[in-house]
């Protein structure tokens, strides 16, 4: 499997590249692919079926610098913090792996790197609900799929020292929502690698789950083609860099 070194670029682009490499994929050019990457400068992304304006706080968003972009995968808003937290992606066959063929199975198949390199960390962790990861009983990661053609698309967060009180402000989290969670406040519900006392910064992390993902999958390190980085193109002029895509609903 191919193993795309950590690339650091705003959302549009991050999310341009993750369809690029599905659709390169679905057409045959490019092998099952595995990347790391950072957002920068921090944003939000928001599933494919999501209101922005119902999910995220677009005048703090707006204040803050903190551009909004939508995904083609489903599942809910994201605070993806370029000062604490890395995204994982990986594009494969549905052939690839027996676990692929049935959804929740597959969700932990292809995150089990992740698990993997909190309990070497020396965390409690493990997968909750169809699309977390938690350590010591609280959120740490979440996941979003989507399948086109034989093909899934997944990918999702991984948060070393995410500024979650940033996160609070910019998604729009109801007292219901975390009520639903036997929560009162997302701190109950959400946690870091820091807050819990483990401290690592972008490389340290980055080089932790490059070295879990290898085990898992034999990844051989390579680069984008000119088909994928020219097709990234298009589709941020066309999709992810659009405001009529990103504020469809």
């Amino acid at each position: 499997m191919r193993f795309i070194p950590l690339i650091v670029a705003r959302p549009e682009v991050q999310m341009a590249i993750d369809e690029a490499i599905m659709r390169a994929r679905i057409e045959g050019k490019v092998p099952d692919t595995v990347r790391l990457y950072a957002f920068s400068p921090s944003s939000v992304t928001i599933g494919r079926f999501q209101s922005v304006r119902h999910d995220v706080d677009l005048d703090v968003a707006g204040k803050l610098g903190i551009p909004v972009v939508r995904r083609i995968t489903g599942g809910g808003s994201v605070f993806h913090d370029e000062f604490g937290e890395i995204t994982y992606s990986v594009v494969v066959g549905e052939d690839y792996h027996p676990a692929l063929r049935n959804v929740e199975e597959s969700y932990r198949y292809l995150a089990g790197p992740l698990v993997d390199a909190l309990k070497e960390l020396g965390l409690d962790a493990g997968f909750s609900g169809l699309n977390d990861i938690v350590a010591n009983g609280k959120k740490i990661s979440g996941s979003a799929q989507t399948r086109r053609k034989g093909v899934i698309l997944q990918h999702g967060t991984f948060m070393y020292a995410t500024r979650v009180d940033v996160l609070a402000k910019v998604l729009r989290i109801s007292k219901a929502k975390l009520s639903d969670k036997g929560v009162s406040n997302i701190w109950e519900r959400v946690t870091i690698l820091e807050r819990e006392g483990i401290k690592l910064n972008r490389w340290e992390t980055y080089e932790l789950l490059k070295d879990k993902f290898s085990a898992a999958f034999e990844l051989e390190e390579d680069q984008l083609t000119d088909y994928e980085l020219e097709l990234a193109e298009k589709l941020i002029e066309a999709r992810y860099g659009n405001p009529e895509w990103n504020e469809m609903r």
